[in-house]
């Protein structure tokens, strides 16, 4: 009873976070949310005995994927409200739905077969944890230490492409000159629109 409780009360927080960063138009809202949303999507892994799983939801997604996206806001200007050209939404529409019917597919097969079996079963006397540990620094510790290096190289990179273009300051700028300074950011673009 308590585990469809706390599964039915995640889900809806999940969805709900997950909502608010597609559905809004601030980059900050949406960051925020996002960062919540996983958060309670390793509440899933606790509820069904994962432990470790859920510690590394949080540890990888929350803290080191949330801090390269808020490297990649640095790049643009979020005061500046984006307006999406959206040239013929029914195409948009299609292939959402039928990427959301290959989703639900590709995830239910697997349950409905009756043919599945764990290539590497865990051991009730070793636990959770340490079968995942064994098997990740063993047989997997070539494209375990692969995706390290290239979430370091794409952090560092981050840093140094983010780094460019800290000129200016925003927050110790006076509110008429990030003012002055959006009006002379648009006005070339409706320019360009007029053309």
């Amino acid at each position: 009873m308590f585990e469809a409780i706390a599964f039915y009360l995640f889900a809806a927080l999940t969805i709900a976070m997950f909502t608010i960063t597609v559905m809004t138009s601030q980059a900050l809202y949406a960051l925020t949310a996002m960062a919540a949303g996983m958060i309670f999507i390793s509440a899933f892994f606790f509820i069904l005995g994962a432990d470790f799983l859920g510690v590394i939801q949080i540890i990888v997604y929350t803290g080191a994927v949330m801090a390269l996206y808020a490297f990649g806001m640095m790049f643009f200007d979020t005061t500046r409200t984006v307006v999406e050209k959206r040239d013929n939404p029914r195409v948009i529409f299609i292939l959402g739905v039928l990427a959301a019917t290959l989703v639900v597919f590709i995830l239910v097969s697997p349950i409905i077969s009756t043919h599945i079996e764990a290539n590497y079963p865990i051991n009730a006397a070793m636990g959770n944890s340490e079968t995942i540990g064994l098997i990740l620094f063993t047989k997997f510790l070539v494209p375990f230490e692969i995706a390290a290096v290239m979430l370091l190289v794409a952090m560092i990179a981050g840093i140094v492409l983010a780094g460019k273009k800290m000129d200016k300051s925003l927050t110790l700028m006076a509110e008429e000159e990030i003012a002055l300074m959006s009006a002379t950011q648009a006005k070339p673009e409706t320019e360009e629109g007029a053309h």
